[in-house]
């Protein structure tokens, strides 16, 4: 899971319109979804997909306080809707590429 954490301080730079905490929540959950489909963890069981569903909310839910700040106070808002309209994190490891 640090790899998706990685990928969300890449993003972190500068700040030119900041970002508002539902984008910051959104963007969280966009990169532990990311995470989890770069490792294989899918689910086609209703029970699976209930525990995933779990997993993925407490990854969530520990991150949230110093992902928060470090979202609101230092990436700017285009950067985070480039992360989210990415669909691996390497495409949001180019949302810092983008100027």
């Amino acid at each position: 899971m640090n790899r998706w954490f990685l990928a969300a301080a890449l993003v972190a730079v500068g700040c030119s319109k900041a970002p508002s905490e539902d984008q910051c929540k959104q963007l969280l959950d966009h990169l532990v979804d990311l995470e989890l489909k770069r490792t294989g963890a899918t689910a086609t069981a209703d029970s699976q997909k209930a525990g995933l569903a779990e997993q993925k909310a407490k990854v969530a839910e520990s991150k949230w306080p110093d992902y928060e700040a470090a979202c609101r106070e230092k990436t700017a808002r285009d950067r985070v809707e480039c992360a989210l309209a990415a669909t691996d994190l390497d495409g949001v490891a180019k949302c810092d590429d983008e100027k």
